[in-house]
């Protein structure tokens, strides 16, 4: 019991990025892996898939008193392998299969002979992706931007 807490203990970075990047991770790509894997796992839906709406909050300035700027449709899913680890999935939007997926892929993620091919094979590219995303919006911003400056008249 104690070296499973410990496990978690350091897992907790990691297991974040997977869920971070599993909730942007498009259907296609979820659809793509799982077919592709050589034995697709038996499992127990724990929760859902189900849509909900969250509360979206904001800060003026990001560091302002929080405010509620509205609602977001999400849809959420756990699941339990027949190994028993448990997976869940976080989506935007109103996707059950997207979120059904993504909750199996962490739970696969989780157990050490599936980790290599879930991260080569899933999360690398959606890292990838996010990070040209990321760039192309850089130099979009970068080509409006504005220098001003103030001119000494050397009248002084």
């Amino acid at each position: 019991m104690e070296a499973r807490r410990e496990n978690a203990e350091i897992q907790k970075p990691e297991r974040k990025r997977v869920v971070d990047l599993l909730a942007r991770t498009e259907i296609q790509d979820l659809t793509r892996v799982w077919d592709g894997l050589p034995q697709q796992p038996e499992m127990q839906m724990l929760r859902g898939p189900e849509i909900g709406l969250v509360m979206v909050r904001g800060r003026i300035g990001g560091g302002g008193a929080p405010f509620n700027l509205g609602e977001a449709t999400v849809s959420r899913a756990t699941v339990r392998l027949d190994n028993g680890l448990v997976g869940h999935g976080h989506v935007l939007g109103a996707n059950l299969k997207r979120a059904k997926l993504a909750a199996v892929f962490d739970a696969l993620w989780q157990d050490p002979a599936h980790r290599p091919l879930i991260e080569a094979q899933l999360l690398q590219p959606v890292a990838a992706r996010i990070a040209e995303e990321k760039r192309k919006k850089s130099e979009e911003v970068a080509a409006t931007r504005v220098d001003f400056f103030t001119m000494v008249r050397g009248e002084d």
